[in-house]
């Protein structure tokens, strides 16, 4: 075969698919018109048939937007709970003795200024001494009270409140000053409210105390927190003193950012074991794991809801197959004259389906609209800044078209089935 032939056979073959392409085109055009036609022909009946899909997918929207708001909700909530802390504890282990005495491998301050200095992350820092002394109430009353001492810094730490008074400060941790900051509980136990008792004086081992703020925690921590009911904070450079030394067992750090605590923890432990003996044992604790699994629940319950709106969806979609095999019977005569005229079963399926999907996705559009302008709403007219999830629009219109197809294809199939001389004689 020449050049010249196999020039001429490429030519004819591109033309080919150029007239089947045009013709495909020209099909689709068709039925697009034909569908317009149709709706514009009863439009309330149109309207109507899709009011179902616009309640669907703008229940989709609104069911995301809820489940968002509740999970934003929930972590912002567990947040609170120092989830940006990690706790570093001795466990034990690296022990020695001397002189008929058993030295532990505690933690130190000087331990704490490594990490601080090491990881960049660090905020806060704070250790923790922890003791118990009877504390007089008056009349008689003596309670076993757990005495704490820390730094400054275990206020933004504990996210610590303190209502009246102030809470300790550098120059407190530095004189060793002989002051206390006290819970609510404590204070009224002790003087009958939190504004009697700042200023007020007790004792600590028969030491004075002057009190110099009440604080309370800003949330409810359910026990997760070292503070009791009745608590005394003292300054750490104080604490050491009733002690007899600078060791501690455990040491608070506050991470810059949430993200970074699972490799801060890590590089905690490892620079603190890099200090000690090698068979001593510190572990690192932090709350990350709450807010994964809060996370991990939130979005499982947004999915069972999602999957229930869709059952309105599903509604939708039963009504547009109805209305589709009315508007089917409606039209036999229609069908019977286009099949006459050299209309194949394919072309009549596909015109309605189209019609299916145009309706279906026609609700899904006003739907996802109406779905949007309430949190928008209120976004713009309140402070609420409820989340917006884009991709359940997506979802939304994505479950539309295929209700259409899906619901479209009973009424369409049916259509393309008839026969042509029995639909030419349909009255």
């Amino acid at each position: 075969m020449t050049s010249t032939e196999h020039a001429d056979r490429d030519r004819q073959s591109r033309f080919q698919e150029t007239l089947l392409s045009a013709r495909r085109t020209m099909v689709l055009s068709e039925i697009l018109k034909l569908a317009l036609d149709s709706f514009n022909a009863s439009k309330l009946r149109f309207a109507l048939t899709a009011l179902g899909m616009v309640i669907g997918t703008a229940s989709v929207i609104l069911v995301v937007t809820i489940g968002l708001t509740g999970k934003q909700y929930i972590l912002a909530e567990l947040q609170k709970i120092e989830t940006n802390s990690v706790e570093l504890e001795y466990s034990g282990g690296g022990a020695i003795a001397a002189e008929q005495v058993l030295y532990n491998d505690f933690l130190t301050r000087e331990d704490e200024k490594a990490v601080v200095a090491q990881v960049p992350g660090v905020m806060y820092s704070s250790p923790i001494l922890e003791m118990h002394d009877r504390i007089s109430f008056g009349e008689g009353v003596v309670k076993d009270t757990l005495v704490l001492g820390v730094s400054p810094q275990y206020q933004q730490i504990r996210n610590l409140l303190v209502p009246q008074g102030r809470f300790l400060d550098e120059t407190d941790d530095l004189a060793d000053t002989k002051c206390a900051v006290v819970t609510e509980a404590f204070a009224k136990a002790r003087f009958g409210s939190s504004d009697a008792a700042v200023g007020q004086t007790f004792e600590i081992s028969s030491i004075p105390f002057t009190i110099i703020g009440v604080f309370k925690e800003s949330f409810d921590d359910f026990g997760n927190s070292e503070i009791a009911d009745q608590t005394i904070l003292i300054p750490y450079s104080v604490a050491r003193y009733f002690t007899g030394t600078e060791n501690v067992k455990q040491i608070y750090f506050s991470m810059r950012n949430m993200n970074e605590v699972t490799d801060a923890a890590k590089d905690i432990q490892r620079i603190v074991k890099a200090r000690h003996r090698p068979d001593s044992v510190y572990k690192t604790q932090t709350l990350t794991d709450y807010l994964s699994m809060a996370g991990r629940i939130a979005d499982a319950l947004t999915a069972v809801l999602v999957l229930v709106a869709m059952v309105t969806l599903a509604v939708g979609g039963v009504g547009i197959m109805n209305i589709m095999l009315a508007n089917v019977r409606a039209r036999i005569r229609e069908i019977g004259i286009r099949k006459a005229l050299g209309a194949t079963n394919r072309e009549i399926k596909l015109q309605f389906l189209v019609e299916a999907v145009i309706i279906s996705l026609a609700g899904g559009v006003v739907g996802s609209i109406v779905g949007l302008a309430v949190p928008l709403s209120i976004r713009l007219f309140t402070d609420y800044d409820l989340p917006i999830s884009y991709w359940s629009v997506v979802i939304a219109l994505s479950a539309a078209i295929v209700v259409g197809v899906i619901f479209g294809t009973v009424p369409a199939t049916r259509a393309a089935q008839l026969d042509p001389v029995e639909s030419l004689k349909y009255e």
